[in-house]
């Protein structure tokens, strides 16, 4: 009886170790854990005028702008963090899909690089790297992953 009681918890254990391993979890497409943004991160880098720093964030978006088509293509927009300070995302169509159905008001997550500039800065590389040189990045909308 003891044997087959160390069996089931052996068993169960294992059966564990599976479902929470990250290859599991990518497997099944589960939802993931989610991490904590770097909006503070992001606003002490803008102060201190810093850049090509990988920062994962969250915002509204504020406004839509005008692909940028000079040379790869970006779909453009800004987003306002709660603190107020604004961040441009350009998010390279080209190497990924473009976010549909994107709207004022709406909340985005994103992973990419961060580069400074005086109105807040701009987050880009949200895009998988085809060369496998830089991290890759992402934009989330609405529950999907653009990347």
């Amino acid at each position: 009886m003891k044997k087959l009681a160390v069996l089931a918890a052996l068993g169960l254990a294992l059966y564990a170790i599976f479902l929470l391993s990250p290859a599991a979890l990518h497997h099944f497409d589960a939802p993931q854990i989610r991490q904590p943004s770097d909006n503070r991160l992001i606003e002490q880098a803008f102060q201190n005028r810093q850049s090509n720093l990988q920062v994962r964030g969250e915002g509204i978006v504020v406004a839509i702008l005008p692909d940028d088509t000079k040379g790869r293509r970006h779909q453009r927009f800004i987003i306002r963090f709660a603190s107020g300070q604004t961040l441009l995302v350009a998010h390279n169509i080209d190497l990924a899909p473009r976010v549909d159905s994107l709207a004022k008001g709406d909340a985005i997550e994103f992973y990419g690089e961060y580069e400074w500039n005086e109105k807040g800065g701009v987050v880009h590389w949200t895009h998988h790297d085809p060369d496998g040189r830089h991290a890759d990045g992402w934009v989330v909308h609405r529950g999907r992953k653009y990347r």
